[in-house]
């Protein structure tokens, strides 16, 4: 049982990050990013929730490969950066749709991004399936970057 309590609260903890987010996304995306100008590569507004749902569950089973090996010879190194990548995660949703923004957001991205890149790192030389699970999540962030980009220069 502590196996799968420790499966579960690994899984919800990035899961309850992004539905926390989303409060600052909903209350804009009917607004104000209706209203600004964006690239054509924009995707549809409905394929956001689930791939992120899907990212949050990939970085939840990532995690509890991680912390199934102890977080590896430097734990304080590796919870530090998964807490702050999971805050970035969060924060840029406050910067960019909340306080509407695409300016902190994309400054903000920029060092999310850089977090990821760090925490894949550090999670592979815990175990490197975890590592290689939180590619995917770079190469959303790396595409939300181009698109936050974009609006930036577009309006």
């Amino acid at each position: 049982m502590r196996k799968l309590g420790k499966f579960i609260l690994s899984i919800l903890l990035p899961l309850a990050i992004g539905f926390f987010a989303s409060f600052f996304t909903q209350q804009s995306v009917e607004t104000w990013y209706k209203l600004i100008d964006k690239p054509v590569f924009n995707p549809p507004d409905w394929i956001f929730a689930p791939v992120w749902t899907i990212l949050y569950i990939i970085i939840g089973i990532a995690f509890y490969l991680v912390w199934q090996k102890n977080f590896g010879s430097d734990k304080k190194r590796v919870l530090t950066i998964y807490f702050v990548q999971l805050f970035l995660n969060f924060l840029w949703s406050f910067l960019f749709f909340g306080m509407q923004s695409p300016i902190a957001g994309l400054v903000e991205i920029i060092l999310l991004w850089i977090v990821i890149f760090m925490n894949i790192k550090v999670f592979y030389r815990v175990t490197k399936t975890a590592g290689y699970l939180l590619i995917p999540y770079l190469a959303w962030v790396s595409f939300a970057l181009i698109l936050n980009f974009s609006i930036v220069i577009i309006n």
